[in-house]
């Protein structure tokens, strides 16, 4: 997923948007130059969102479905369904080609793996979950959480939390710290 380089790598994504923290998660990765993945569920996505902001930064936008459903309990064609209505949504609102996939939850079966090869898309899951949705009351914790379990190539699970926003500075400084780059999908 991530391109072969010589120095460690990981990279940031963040799941459940586009939300309202969105403009202050841009602000800070634009300040610290990082580009990330955003997986959007494509119900949450309207024109008034600061989408074009997050593709003129140089981000990518990821398709998270429509319904942010456990897809592996719905049947093939259920799961083909969601998946095309929320590409479709995001490459028509932005223009722009929607090439990963993230199953809701992580969540997946060979028929979601199945729909998303059909439509196009390359599914991306994790190697870190930040635990943000779990431990809101104590972001210390996520930071601590992400930094303690860093390794190379590894992909990063945020969402587009308040408690994100408030470590996210730290972590990119932790990250950085550590001898690590930042790096974005290459298909």
């Amino acid at each position: 997923m991530l391109p072969p380089g010589g120095k460690k790598t990981v990279m940031l994504t963040f799941d459940d948007g586009p939300g309202r923290v969105l403009p202050e998660i841009l602000a800070i990765l634009q300040e610290e130059e990082i580009k990330a993945a955003f997986f959007w569920q494509s119900r949450l996505l309207h024109p008034g969102r600061p989408w074009r902001k997050v593709l003129d930064h140089g981000h990518i936008i990821g398709n998270h479905s429509c319904s942010h459903k456990n897809l592996a309990r719905l049947p093939f064609h259920d799961q083909l369904a969601d998946l095309s209505r929320c590409k479709e949504k995001i490459e028509s609102l932005t223009g722009q080609k929607v090439d990963y996939f993230r199953p809701p939850f992580g969540q997946y079966n060979s028929d979601t793996i199945a729909a998303a090869n059909q439509l196009g898309m390359e599914t991306v899951l994790w190697r870190i979950a930040s635990l943000d949705w779990e431990l809101k009351d104590d972001p210390v914790m996520i930071l601590n959480y992400v930094i303690d379990h860093l390794e190379d190539r590894a992909i990063i699970l945020l969402h587009e939390l308040p408690q994100t926003v408030e470590i996210l500075p730290a972590l990119i400084h932790e990250i950085k710290k550590a001898g690590y780059d930042f790096g974005l999908l290459d298909r």
